[in-house]
């Protein structure tokens, strides 16, 4: 049986986005998100907690309390949700997959991605 659990994540960045040619502004807000993984119930769990908030903290990690426009041609909060998937991805174990990726920017602008 396939099943899916899930971790909450947040940090606090700072970026100024490139929209038609022209940055905005820097600013910050603190991101919040969620993933979604996805495997078979083996031994009543998909995997332990604890080594999925390993993962996803190593890969937030690089983006706490950073300009993420020097880590980003154009730090979009779809580019950015793009970036920690991918770190989670290749750190999940082989019979575990990301599902699904939220990455919210402040209260009211989000964005999210099923794989």
């Amino acid at each position: 049986m396939k099943a899916r659990i899930r971790e909450k994540f947040t940090f606090d960045a700072a970026h100024a986005v490139k929209t038609n040619g022209e940055l905005e502004e820097i600013h910050g807000h603190t991101f919040r998100g969620e993933i979604f993984i996805e495997g078979e119930i083996k031994e009543g769990y998909i995997m332990d907690f604890l080594e999925l908030r390993r993962i996803l903290d190593n890969a937030v990690a690089p983006l706490m309390h950073k300009n993420l426009n020097k880590l980003f041609e154009n730090p979009t909060t779809e580019n950015i949700a793009l970036w920690i998937a991918e770190r989670v991805k290749e750190n999940l174990p082989q019979d575990v997959k990301l599902y699904k990726i939220v990455l919210w920017e402040g209260d009211e602008n989000g964005v999210e991605f099923e794989f």
